[in-house]
């Protein structure tokens, strides 16, 4: 069957959208990109110009390889809708689509239930020989490298099991046509060709460089430490955890500035343990979450009898973080009170429990943090003049999730991976709209609004699959789907009522879940891909429900 009529049959063209206004191409949900041949070209050449050609060939390699695998994730949506084999042909026509080559399978040994696999494929108007031949003339070697990994990645991906793809002619070195023989990677021996596709070269030696670089500037090389659980690489991250870091192992007391949300407790954590004071207790405490009432028995300790219901003596978290570090968060919340205090300790490192006049001697580190704008509360106040001086020694402005986007996505998959286990899930990638959706959002609740998105969209996604952009609910143009979520799921009473009805019921999860899938079938008339949507899942996996259904009602 000819390329075009197979983008034809399977719509494939539906899935281009040129969306010029936001300077984005996307075919299906991945983004893509127009690229001058004359550009690739030059890439090419400076790959070759700089590093050692099994470097340079390796990069191409994995380069290819990458893009065969999220087209084939394209076709996989495709399975049970079309013969099977129709479905595999789709990658040499999305490859022609893209402008990379034209592609024709002229023998395929097929086994769909074994899995076993023998492909040759024929090329035409290979853009990788054609840039070649232009830039550095006839090789003695085959040259179309992308195309190889490319035509790897996505039969790898279609088949699940590593399926290796390698050049026997090639234009680039002179032959009348290029030729890829395909066959799964056990089949090839101990082949050095395998090596393209699972070792990293140029890593190994720039690391070899970067170590010899170390060594011959011995101490004048400045290494920020290692981030833990902070995570950033944005100019304003590392703006703030480069202030962060010379201040750890001092004993300077520092405050963290910043809106809410932005994960200051995070930084102050990070602070203790890598400070001198690691071994010891790191106490922190909300100021706003305790009564004004309560808030100078917590800080300072309270002895028994001081007032109804201290009935015994108790030290308080100045105390209990004796040797170590206390944060205090929120800390404009204090009383004026409290504030004369804590200013007493901060000066004098002795403070008494509250009903008490026996002096107990303290060495804390303290680490405070606001999001109140500390001078306005002075005008009105509100806040002591002689406190503010002595703990803002060492002010540390936390940046707004909003200034720093290009964290996002790292921020992203680190959240994945923390709740994916706890949903027992597997979650194997964020869509790039699902991405995009995150980076045009503003966060006004900052890193914790980022995280409870991600969980919930981590709830949503299904299992072995990807989070799509229908999961990430954001912001005002996802009110109606949140006020869904609330009805259905959060209003008290309701959910209750459904869970003890259920549970009452004995219900199997596998019942439930049958009873879900048929509910969505029949409230969207019997369209798969609607109901997939509204579960979540992709058709593929619906089918597979669905069937699954009626082999067990055929069963019974």
């Amino acid at each position: 069957m000819q390329n075009s009529e197979l983008l034809n049959r399977f719509k494939i063209h539906e899935k281009l959208r040129f969306e010029s206004d936001d300077g984005e191409i996307w075919l299906n949900n991945n983004r893509m990109l127009l690229l001058h041949s004359k550009a690739l070209a030059e890439i090419r050449k400076s790959l070759f110009d700089s590093l050692d050609p099994i470097q340079a060939q390796s990069i191409l390699v994995r380069m290819g390889f990458t893009s065969g695998q999220l087209d084939a994730e394209l076709a996989l949506r495709l399975l049970g809708t079309d013969d099977n084999y129709d479905v595999f042909e789709i990658g040499p026509a999305l490859h022609g689509l893209e402008g990379m080559v034209k592609a024709q399978i002229t023998e395929s040994v097929i086994d769909w239930e074994k899995g076993s696999f023998y492909g040759k494929v024929d090329f035409t108007n290979s853009i990788e020989a054609e840039v070649h031949l232009e830039t550095m003339g006839v090789s003695d070697s085959p040259v179309c490298w992308m195309l190889a990994g490319y035509a790897s990645g996505y039969s790898s991906t279609f088949f699940k099991r590593f399926i290796v793809f390698r050049e026997t002619q090639c234009v680039g070195k002179g032959d009348s046509k290029c030729v890829l023989v395909g066959k799964p990677v056990e089949a090839w021996g101990d082949d050095d060709y395998i090596d393209y596709f699972k070792q990293d070269p140029v890593k190994q030696q720039f690391r070899s460089i970067e170590s010899e670089l170390t060594s011959l500037r011995g101490a004048a090389t400045a290494k920020l430490p290692e981030q833990g659980e902070l995570i950033g690489n944005s100019p304003e991250f590392i703006k703030a955890f480069t202030l962060l870091n010379q201040a750890a192992d001092s004993p300077i007391n520092v405050l963290l500035l910043g809106e809410t949300g932005v994960g200051k407790e995070l930084f102050a954590r990070w602070l203790h343990q890598n400070s001198g004071r690691s071994d010891k207790p790191f106490i922190a405490i909300n100021c706003g979450a305790i009564p004004n009432d309560l808030i100078e028995a917590e800080l300072f300790g309270v002895k028994s009898g001081a007032y109804t219901g201290a009935n015994a003596s108790r030290p308080g978290r100045f105390e209990s973080a004796n040797g170590g570090t206390l944060f205090l968060d929120e800390l404009g919340e204090l009383s004026l009170s409290a504030q004369v205090k804590l200013l007493r300790v901060l000066q004098s490192g002795e403070l008494e429990r509250l009903g008490d006049n026996k002096t107990v001697k303290v060495d804390v580190r303290l680490i405070a943090a606001t999001n109140m704008k500390l001078h306005e509360a002075i005008d009105q106040g509100r806040f002591r003049s002689d406190l503010y001086y002595r703990i803002a020694t060492y002010p540390v402005e936390i940046p707004p999730l909003r200034s720093r986007k290009s964290d996002i996505p790292l921020l992203a998959r680190s959240m994945v991976e923390k709740y994916a286990p706890l949903y027992s899930k597997s979650i194997e990638a964020i869509s790039e709209p699902a991405l995009q959706t995150l980076m045009n959002y503003d966060w006004p609740g900052n890193i914790r609004e980022l995280q409870n998105i991600i969980e919930r969209a981590v709830l949503l996604a299904p299992n072995h699959g990807a989070i799509e952009r229908q999961h990430v609910v954001t912001g005002s143009s996802t009110t109606q789907r949140t006020d869904i979520l609330a009805t259905e799921y959060e209003t008290p009473g309701i959910a209750e009522n459904i869970y003890d009805h259920l549970l009452e019921e004995n219900l199997p999860l596998k019942e439930f879940e049958g009873r879900l899938v048929k509910a969505a079938m029949e409230k969207t008339k019997g369209n798969m891909t609607k109901a997939a949507k509204l579960l979540g899942i992709t058709r593929r996996q619906i089918t597979y429900k669905l069937k699954s259904l009626e082999e067990k009602t055929s069963a019974e």
